[in-house]
């Protein structure tokens, strides 16, 4: 498994544009979308494309459930899914908010979610979701089933209306 962690994202990512040739995106910055905007979908979509890595190199896309918290996407697995062997060997990871017109997507390094995140991801999960977790909520917080947090290195916004004016990239590192 990934190591714990429990660092989160604080300060606010370097906005630009994504580097595609042949898109026809502006060479200014002038309409690139507030972080905001990427943040309130993504705690607002109710289903996630998570794409994780399979030993032979090929990847694994599935639909989750998770939770946008303090910086991070956070979503829990059992141990033995494919996702969680996956991210055991290689922590790289791509998940992706549900409505593609107004797509957000996270390029990201998933790290073992610590206690304390755990804690505040349960009560949250449960109204998001209504879904109850009393009989999950055990092996969750003793850290017998893995709940993963997607730390961002670049996430990228695309508003399919408003495609080439505000197309946005944001860098964390």
């Amino acid at each position: 498994m990934p190591t714990k962690k429990s660092s989160r994202v604080s300060k606010t990512p370097r906005a630009s544009r994504p580097q595609a040739a042949g898109y026809g995106f502006p060479e200014n910055t002038k309409g690139l979308l507030a972080w905001s905007w990427a943040e309130q979908r993504l705690k607002k979509s109710h289903n996630y494309w998570i794409t994780t890595v399979k030993p032979d190199g090929s990847p694994h896309t599935m639909v989750v459930w998770g939770m946008w918290q303090d910086g991070r996407f956070l979503f829990s697995t059992g141990s033995k899914s494919r996702k969680a062997r996956n991210l055991a060997e290689n922590p790289k990871s791509i998940v992706c908010t549900e409505n593609a017109a107004e797509a957000v997507i996270v390029e990201g390094i998933a790290e073992i979610a610590d206690v304390a995140a755990r804690k505040k991801l349960l009560p949250a999960y449960e109204r998001k979701y209504k879904f109850d977790l009393s009989t999950m909520k055990d092996d969750i917080l003793s850290m017998k089933e893995p709940v993963f947090a997607v730390r961002p290195r670049v996430v990228f916004a695309m508003w399919e209306k408003h495609f080439q004016s505000k197309s946005t990239r944001w860098k964390f590192e």
